[in-house]
C-alpha cells in the first residue's frame, strides 16, 4: 500500500509517519503540506492510499478530495482535530475519519479498509458480478447528500456513539447515521450487534481477542485491530456469550 501524507504540522507528519513504519505492507512515498501540492503529489506519485488533514493552506483537504476524478483517486482518510466535518468527510466517501492525535489501531484499521477498498474496485472492475449479492433483510438506510445508501447489518464490525449519531464501522467504511443507542438497542438482533458499553456495539463474530484491564474490566478487540471497551455491567454477559473463562 504506497502512501501520502498531506498536513501543514510538521509534528502530525512525524507521528505518522512513525505510526505507518509499525503497519505491514504500507510503503510511504511522500508527504506534503498544502492543498496544492497535494493534488500535484497525488498525480506524481499514485499512491493507493492518502492520509489527509482537512485545515491546510492553500486548499482544505474537502476541497482537494472533491476535486479528484472518484474513478481515478487514490483511497482517502482524512486526519484532523475537529468532529464537526465527519459528515462532509462521509460525503466525499472517505475511507475512514480519524481525530489526532491519532490512535495507532485506528490508524491501522484505516489503512486495511483502504487495501479492501481498493482490492474490492479491482475485483469489480475484473469481474463485476463476482460482487453480485442477494439482499439482507437487516439494514440501515443511510442518508447522503444525494440520497441513501444500505448498509446490511452483518457488515457492521462495531457501532460507535458519536453525540446525536452513530457511526457503523464496516471492513471497508465507516457510514455516519442519525440515530441514538437507546433506539438501535430497540431494534438491533442482538445475536447479530450486542450491547457492550452505554456507548458501543459490537459484532461478537468479529471479536479476535478479550483483553483483560485489571479490575474486572475488559476491551473487545475486533477485525484491523481496534480496541472496544466492555462496560462494567456489560462484563460478565459478553465474556459467556464468547465462551470465556470468568475466573
Amino acid at each position: 500500500m504506497r502512501v501520502l501524507l498531506v498536513d501543514d504540522e510538521p509534528a502530525a507528519l512525524e507521528r505518522l509517519e512513525a505510526l505507518l513504519a509499525q503497519i505491514p505492507g504500507v510503503e510511504l512515498v511522500g508527504a506534503a503540506t498544502n492543498g496544492r501540492d497535494a493534488l500535484e503529489a497525488m498525480q506524481a506519485l499514485a499512491p493507493d492510499l492518502v492520509l489527509l488533514d482537512i485545515q491546510m493552506p492553500e486548499r482544505s483537504g474537502l476541497s482537494v478530495a472533491a476535486a479528484l476524478d472518484p474513478d481515478q483517486r487514490p483511497e482517502i482518510v482524512f486526519v484532523t482535530a475537529f468532529e464537526m466535518y465527519a459528515a462532509d468527510a462521509f460525503e466525499v466517501e472517505a475511507a475512514d475519519y480519524l481525530l489526532k492525535p491519532v490512535r495507532f489501531d485506528r490508524l491501522r484499521q484505516a489503512v486495511e479498509r483502504a487495501r479492501r477498498r481498493r482490492d474490492l474496485k479491482a475485483a469489480a472492475a475484473q469481474a463485476p458480478e463476482a460482487l453480485e449479492s442477494a439482499s439482507e433483510p437487516a439494514a440501515f438506510w443511510v442518508q447522503t447528500r444525494h440520497g441513501h445508501v444500505r448498509v446490511a447489518a452483518e457488515d457492521i464490525d462495531w457501532i460507535e456513539a458519536a453525540r446525536d449519531y452513530v457511526l457503523l464501522h464496516t471492513a471497508t467504511r465507516s457510514h455516519m447515521h442519525r440515530a441514538t443507542m437507546a433506539a438501535l438497542e430497540q431494534t438491533l438482533d442482538p445475536q447479530m450487534l450486542t450491547r457492550v458499553h452505554r456507548s458501543a456495539f459490537v459484532n461478537l463474530a468479529r471479536v479476535q481477542e478479550v483483553q483483560r484491564l485489571g479490575k474486572g474490566l475488559v476491551s473487545l478487540v475486533v477485525r484491523d485491530g481496534v480496541s472496544v471497551a466492555v462496560g462494567p455491567t456489560y462484563v460478565r454477559a459478553i465474556l459467556s456469550r464468547l465462551g470465556v473463562n470468568q475466573g
